[in-house]
């Protein structure tokens, strides 16, 4: 499908990276494909992803609180995330690089943390670092999704391309929702209030949020 790729001002970008076909479907190097089905499954969608070949993207519309955001999963494989993401930026211009913001794993955090930070290197991720490479610049949030490190005696490519443990799969639920609820906290209250609330070890009840308005672009 070929259709325009048009955000409005005031609309965010939230790219889940992971590799495209059941066969990945499951693996921890798509913690963020999981998380923006997740996101799609929680409500306010527009539809369901389509894909945009010419991209090539799978993209959904939702609303997160009170604020429209796109979520794109790149199709070109992990490693050339940036790619995709390359053509999506290239046909809007005017688009706010402030606006956009890239969940992933990550194997430097343990199954179950999550953290939200703005700018900085790759951390050795070679979907981000193509999404750097290509879009010129790292000043974008990334939502990063621990998976733990490999044993030695695993490959770390075996490891990110395996899928989660049966044990494992109820703390990776519980990490989809606090991360949906992230989200939602970063675009009604704002980056420091989502900051807060994803990257403290343990959870604590988040205030009420009455009406706060968050000033960060994402």
């Amino acid at each position: 499908m070929n259709q325009s790729f048009r955000p409005a001002a005031g609309e965010s970008l939230v790219v889940g990276l992971g590799n495209p076909g059941p066969e990945y479907a499951a693996t921890r190097h798509n913690f963020g494909f999981m998380l923006l089905d997740r996101l799609l499954a929680a409500g306010g969608s527009e539809g369901s992803f389509r894909i945009y070949s010419k991209f090539p993207a799978a993209i959904a519309r939702v609303r997160i609180g009170r604020r429209p955001v796109w979520l794109v999963k790149p199709l070109s494989y992990m490693n050339r995330s940036g790619q995709a993401l390359a053509g999506l930026l290239a046909e809007n211009p005017d688009f706010d690089p402030q606006a956009l913001l890239v969940a992933h794993d990550d194997l430097d955090l343990e199954l179950g943390r999550i953290k939200l930070k703005q700018g900085g290197g790759s951390g050795g991720h070679r979907g981000v670092a193509s999404i750097i490479e290509e879009f010129g610049r790292a000043d974008f949030y990334r939502l990063r999704l621990g998976i733990d490190s490999p044993l030695r005696a695993v490959d770390t490519v075996d490891f990110v391309l395996s899928p989660f443990a049966a044990d494992e799969l109820p703390q990776v639920a519980k990490v989809l929702d606090r991360a949906a609820e992230g989200l939602s906290r970063l675009f009604t209250a704002g980056k420091a209030a989502a900051m807060n609330e994803l990257n403290r070890r343990d959870k604590q009840p988040l205030p009420e949020k009455g009406d706060e308005s968050p000033s960060d672009p994402v």
